[in-house]
């Protein structure tokens, strides 16, 4: 039996309801495609991070980690394809740490790519009609901080590892204020991941050849 690691995030800053942390706790215990999913909820604090994901892997074992995030003014789900070994943080995490400049880890790769099949993941959204799409930057806070630690802290296992942004909830966007930033349900968003964990467990052999690169 496979198993799949989704993470998300608990609140930071004015994001007191991420929806990402709350799709975790969601699709703890869930079976998807046969696959059984275990749902953790990481501290958004770049200290602390490293050790509770590498807890969460060694936990679980997983063939698959999809590490989620939000994204304020992400118009639907993206799929990311690249992290980097940068931490420069736009805004203080929960325990005011600022890194700028730093690495995520010294004398490591410059890079990881996904290792899912991002554009048979993108295809199966627009197939149930969620607007998703590929997405070359991560950023540099703690969601491309936890990307880049997934894939760096499971190579010897050689899981599936990737990550999607989630744009924020309407009563979210509604708080923000006007205009209001682009929006999807908590219902749709889960159902998004989930949908990504059913195509990493279903699909074999190399990513679909589709267009998804970006203009600039």
């Amino acid at each position: 039996m496979s198993r799949a690691l989704v993470t998300g995030f608990g609140s930071y800053a004015e994001e007191t309801d991420n929806p990402s942390g709350a799709i975790a706790r969601r699709i703890d215990g869930q079976r998807i495609e046969g696959c059984e999913v275990v749902g953790w909820v990481l501290p958004v604090d770049t200290e602390t991070v490293r050790g509770v994901l590498a807890e969460a892997i060694a936990h679980s074992r997983p063939d698959i980690i999809i590490v989620t995030g939000v994204a304020p003014g992400r118009t639907a789900p993206a799929l990311e394809r690249v992290a980097i070994n940068v931490r420069d943080f736009p805004i203080p995490d929960v325990d005011g740490h600022s890194p700028i400049d730093q690495s995520v880890e010294p004398d490591a790769p410059a890079a990881y790519l996904s290792t899912l099949p991002v554009k048979a993941v993108v295809d199966g959204w627009r197939r149930e009609g969620i607007p998703g799409y590929v997405s070359n930057t991560a950023g540099t806070y703690l969601c491309n901080q936890t990307f880049y630690l997934a894939r760096h802290l499971s190579h010897e296992m050689s899981p599936r590892v990737g990550m999607v942004h989630l744009p924020v909830v309407p009563s979210r966007a509604v708080e923000i204020g006007a205009p209001p930033p682009p929006s999807m349900s908590l219902e749709a968003l889960d159902h998004a991941v989930s949908l990504a964990v059913s195509i990493a467990v279903r699909h074999q052999g190399p990513d679909l050849a589709i267009g998804g690169g970006a203009l600039s």
